[in-house]
């Protein structure tokens, strides 16, 4: 997959495309590409996909608190190169930009820029100031254009089309199961270990703390979890607790991230390291006493080997 950053001297070949935020490439994304993909392939051109850096969200909304994504740039690039697309387009996404028109995107950037033969856009995507651009809007400008325009419909679940924002909730709620599957993949975390306050490791159950690398990376429901971990070149089982340790903390604290990794003694302080997340074990509970504490991991740790080995 080609990466471009912006749309100014491009050159080609019949390009067939589609655009989007394609916030954590899941199952409905990919039903989008995979078309993307088979039309380049039928009428000779070359399949692209046009997508935008920063999240829109985090330039037109004022308050950002709230604010949370399934995966950063890297990773959607990530995604997307592995959907088998020929070219990424990434446009800055900046104040100036949000202001555009819908029909100015479409004549300017999809026609005079990328010089699009087919447009292919998602059942539910909107675009251009306001979000007034959707499917008629491009058809219309389309039309005097001289390409193309095709819209795919939602792949559905039981609890409706395959959204970013349905993941976005069930990873929230604590629904991992349905969020890997509506993703197709496991979801994950990438973050640099940090030091913690060591009680894991008196409780005999040493944990990494881990600071998430992206600020708006989505952080799952508290709770514990059987997750891989990818540290280097090796691929670890463990489980991980998120949430701020009621038993030991008293008062409200920040929320943690903290892993206990099987069979590893390894330093990795201040190193990079990916958790895939597996199984929900539990919700997060407080405990009477750190004895108690300390035997319900023995039950977790047992639980999760047995999930993930």
């Amino acid at each position: 997959m080609e990466i471009h950053y912006g749309y100014n001297d491009l050159d080609l070949r019949k390009p067939v495309v589609t655009m989007g935020i394609f916030d954590g490439v899941h199952r409905g994304h990919r039903t989008l590409l995979d078309t993307l993909v088979n039309r380049a392939a039928a009428t000779g051109g070359e399949s692209v996909a046009v997508t935008f850096d920063p999240h829109p969200r985090l330039v037109i909304e004022k308050n950002k608190t709230k604010l949370s994504f399934l995966s950063t740039m890297d990773e959607k690039t990530e995604l997307l190169e592995k959907a088998h697309i020929g070219h990424l387009i990434i446009i800055k996404f900046t104040p100036g930009f949000s202001r555009m028109k819908a029909c100015d995107f479409v004549r300017e950037v999809l026609a005079d820029k990328i010089k699009t033969k087919h447009m292919i856009i998602g059942h539910d995507h909107r675009f251009g100031y306001r979000g007034e651009g959707n499917f008629k809007t491009v058809n219309e400008c389309a039309s005097s254009l001289g390409f193309i325009v095709e819209q795919i419909r939602g792949l559905q679940s039981r609890e409706g089309a395959i959204s970013s924002s349905l993941i976005r909730e069930a990873l929230l709620k604590g629904n991992l199961d349905n969020a890997n599957k509506w993703l197709g993949y496991c979801y994950s975390i990438r973050g640099q270990v940090v030091t913690g306050k060591g009680i894991g490791r008196k409780l005999g159950f040493p944990t990494a703390n881990i600071k998430p690398g992206y600020k708006y990376k989505l952080i799952p429901a508290n709770g514990v979890y059987a997750v891989e971990i990818k540290a280097g070149n090796e691929i670890k089982s463990g489980m991980l607790s998120i949430g701020t340790n009621p038993t030991v903390n008293q008062r409200q604290v920040k929320k943690t991230v903290e892993v206990n990794i099987f069979d590893f003694e390894k330093d990795i302080y201040g190193q990079e390291i990916e958790v895939v997340f597996r199984y929900r074990l539990r919700s997060e509970k407080k405990f009477d006493s750190l004895e108690q504490l300390s035997y319900q991991m023995m039950q977790d740790r047992e639980v999760a080997m047995g999930l993930l080995l």
